[in-house]
């Protein structure tokens, strides 16, 4: 792992909040995420499973963690199983965990290799009357093939059948949304990372630039500061790429007069930032684009206001459509008159800003979390609101990462660059 170690509190906090909801006589298993195949003879880049390295801090392929709170015996209540290296993986694929590493990094006294699973579950599995399973229930998923989760439960299933097989994602759902201390941090610094990156880029820009030059130049700061590369596939869309909400060529050169729309942000220890900006590739915005760079960061800032414990996920999206809805009008993109005979289920300001205000952020960079129950104290979600005019080849959208606090929030993002003076005095220092 690039970046630096992790206090192992972190986990065993996490593993701790988790036992206390199990049902009585529990065993919950959670598996490292597959490795998938890239070519003949080459995988993708591995990524842990967000949920295995919340309760583990284990960054490995072929890995299982065993957590069983009233087992019997004592040596069987947290176990985690690696996957045993040998000279040949060590030559050819690197350096693995060694047990104690793993005791380090996870806090789990009790480490096994991969091969003595099967006997220690066997012999403990049948003093337990639940079995936890972890499947993947993030709503914005939809599995086409059956990942490892789903082929562990028919397994098990086959094996055990007498068991009651339960869900670990509804208590997953109420616990990863809610960040520690630590974790605020580790986001932290991906957000810090990104802002360097976002700095970067400013001075780096003038036309006849190509968007994977640009994509390069951010790629860089993030390894350079130990960040594991790129949350997502970043965006780099000038001029009317920027209409197109999922652009990921960034293959066009920029031109003088358009505007780049960015979207990207750093992972750092498996957490993740997601930042968006707009900037002039020229170092000036026309009156034209300065308006509706405008009108979006006003929207932004009226919709973090309402970033705090106790909103609800519907009602703030439809006051952050009022207030777009408002400025759209002012740009003369929307009439009043339409706007008061619009039908309130499909409000007509969504034909220049199609996609929903926030999204909950964390391991996943939209991360698990409930639709349906209110913010809380603890929450992290980006604020982003974008138009996008087709017409005119304009796209713009703002983006920051925004902490739910007590007294109400903190911009994770505030040092960033936003205001549309700024963007132009650092381009044109």
């Amino acid at each position: 792992m690039k970046y630096l170690p992790i206090d192992n509190n972190l986990f065993i906090n996490n593993r701790n909040n988790f036992v206390l909801r199990l049902k009585p006589h529990s065993i919950a298993l959670f598996n490292a995420n597959d490795e998938y195949t890239r070519s003949g003879d080459q995988n993708f880049v591995f990524k842990q499973n967000a949920d295995f390295f919340y309760f583990s801090g284990i960054d490995q392929e072929q890995s299982i963690l065993l957590l069983f709170p009233d087992c019997p015996n004592p040596l069987y209540r947290e176990v985690l199983f690696l996957r045993q290296t040998n000279e040949y993986i060590a030559v050819w694929e690197g350096h693995k965990y060694t047990k104690q590493e793993a005791r380090q990094a996870s806090g789990i006294n009790n480490v096994y290799w991969l091969h003595d699973f099967d006997a220690i579950l066997h012999s403990i599995v049948n003093y337990a009357e639940h079995i936890y399973i972890n499947t993947n229930e993030n709503d914005r998923f939809l599995p086409g093939v059956p990942y490892r989760d789903l082929r562990f439960l028919a397994d098990l299933r086959a094996k055990y059948p007498l068991h009651y097989y339960e869900r670990s994602a509804p208590l997953l759902r109420d616990l990863r949304v809610i960040k520690s201390a630590t974790e605020i941090e580790l986001t932290q610094k991906a957000c810090d990372i990104t802002g360097d990156a976002f700095n970067r880029v400013l001075k780096f820009v003038k036309p006849g630039i190509a968007e994977y030059e640009i994509e390069a130049e951010i790629t860089h700061e993030f390894i350079r500061q130990r960040a594991t590369g790129h949350a997502y596939t970043p965006i780099i869309a000038s001029g009317p790429n920027a209409v197109v909400l999922h652009y990921i060529d960034n293959n066009q050169v920029c031109n003088d007069g358009d505007v780049i729309l960015f979207d990207f942000g750093a992972e750092y220890a498996n957490y993740n930032a997601d930042l968006s900006r707009s900037v002039p590739v020229s170092g000036r915005f026309t009156p034209r684009q300065r308006k509706v760079y405008d009108a979006v960061l006003h929207v932004m800032k009226e919709a973090t206001e309402m970033l705090v414990a106790g909103t609800v996920w519907n009602e703030y999206h439809d006051e952050v459509g009022k207030v777009m809805t408002s400025e759209l009008i002012g740009l003369g993109l929307l009439d009043r008159h339409d706007v008061e005979k619009q039908d309130p289920k499909a409000p007509i300001y969504k034909k220049y800003f199609m996609h929903g205000t926030s999204h909950h952020l964390g391991l996943d960079v939209h991360d698990y979390a409930s639709r349906y129950k209110p913010f809380e104290v603890g929450n992290i979600l980006t604020c982003e609101p974008g138009i996008y005019i087709a017409e005119e080849g304009l796209g713009i959208r703002l983006e920051n990462d925004i902490l739910i606090t007590p007294g109400g929030n903190r911009d994770l993002m505030a040092n960033i660059p936003i205001e549309a003076e700024h963007i132009e005095e650092i381009m044109n220092s």
